[in-house]
């Protein structure tokens, strides 16, 4: 296996880690809202995430810029948080608008931004004595790609199963899952505020 596969799987791996599940919360938060039927505008979401955390995984592997991990590390489950939230007043599940907003393209981005920091603590921890880091930097970021496409195909397959198969209404599924990801990042909002040294 060569070193581009090994950092491919590598990447793969930590996307669908289940110990490691709050990137999985974050994707399951932003696709919550839609239905297979709606991919194209799923995809510009995912889009918007994939360039965020793809600026920042690549800045931070090559020491370009600096930040503290525990920072990162509380404020990720903070987007998700906000991402679970904002579900929750989501008016596209009374009325289904054509048009992304903007804004929504941007925040997902700036969230991109705070996970590919996460990213990027994983892959360093890895790098060990690696004398170029722009191959392994590469293939874990498809790998990281390849997962989270899988990840999403996975939860638009269920969803979509339920709407069709079980006719359950898409407010209903929103308004649960969105409660249940609060639930599970409330603690971990907690825990990790209180590792921040001041």
């Amino acid at each position: 296996m060569n070193n581009f596969t090994s950092y491919l799987i590598l990447g793969l791996q930590h996307i669908l880690n289940v110990q490691a599940y709050d990137h999985l919360l974050f994707l399951l938060s932003i696709t919550t809202v839609y239905r297979i039927y709606d991919i194209k505008r799923l995809f510009f979401l995912i889009t918007a995430f994939t360039l965020g955390h793809s600026l920042t995984l690549a800045l931070a592997t090559l020491h370009w810029i600096d930040f503290s991990a525990t920072w990162i590390e509380f404020l990720i489950p903070c987007t998700i948080l906000i991402s679970a939230i904002g579900n929750l007043f989501n008016q596209e599940l009374k009325v289904k608008s054509k048009k992304m907003p903007w804004i929504y393209f941007t925040l997902i981005a700036g969230f991109g931004l705070i996970h590919g920091l996460g990213f990027s603590n994983y892959l360093q921890s890895l790098l060990g004595k690696e004398t170029s880091i722009l191959e392994p930097l590469f293939a874990f970021n498809v790998g990281l790609e390849l997962g989270q496409i899988a990840v999403v195909t996975v939860f638009l397959l269920i969803s979509t199963f339920l709407f069709e198969v079980f006719q359950t209404k898409i407010l209903h599924y929103a308004l649960v899952i969105s409660g249940i990801i609060i639930g599970l990042v409330l603690p971990m909002i907690i825990e990790r505020f209180a590792a921040i040294r001041f």
